[in-house]
């Protein structure tokens, strides 16, 4: 991992404008910044969502969004790279997810920043749990979600 590098996995918020601030500081060398915060969502195929539960092995995940960061570097030049995803309780329209990437050019920040998003919702170890009105059920991975990753 990358000195500049951040990847944290927490239950409370995190502030949009210190990370994208972090990214920058002292940062002359990358010419792009993009960014990606995730929402939970009020609704999905089942219906409308009150809640969403998120629950992880910390040290399972901690190496698996190291490993995604690490193949992340290996397919684009990079400066700066963060990963926050949230577990706990969550309720609609909270934040849940960050990833950040600075790069020199704006197309390997953004093709990175998706490839990692893609690889966060297919390969990270995260188990969610949605509450709806009509009780809980756990989340599984999408197929669409599984085919993007795939085509990395």
């Amino acid at each position: 991992m990358h000195s500049n590098d951040k990847i944290s996995i927490q239950s409370q918020d995190f502030d949009f404008n210190c990370e994208y601030q972090r990214l920058r500081k002292n940062n002359s060398t990358d010419g792009a910044v993009v960014t990606f915060i995730g929402l939970v969502r009020d609704f999905n195929q089942k219906g409308h969502v009150t809640g969403l539960f998120l629950e992880h092995y910390p040290a399972m995940t901690e190496k698996s969004l190291s490993n995604i960061l690490i193949k992340a570097r290996q397919k684009w030049s990079l400066g700066r790279i963060t990963i926050i995803h949230r577990v706990g309780q969550l309720n609609p329209n909270e934040q849940i997810v960050m990833v950040g990437v600075t790069s020199q050019h704006r197309q390997s920040a953004f093709q990175a920043s998706e490839y990692i998003m893609d690889f966060l919702k297919t390969q990270a170890p995260f188990w969610k749990k949605e509450t709806s009105e009509n009780g809980d059920n756990w989340v599984e991975a999408k197929q669409s979600d599984t085919d993007k990753a795939d085509s990395w």
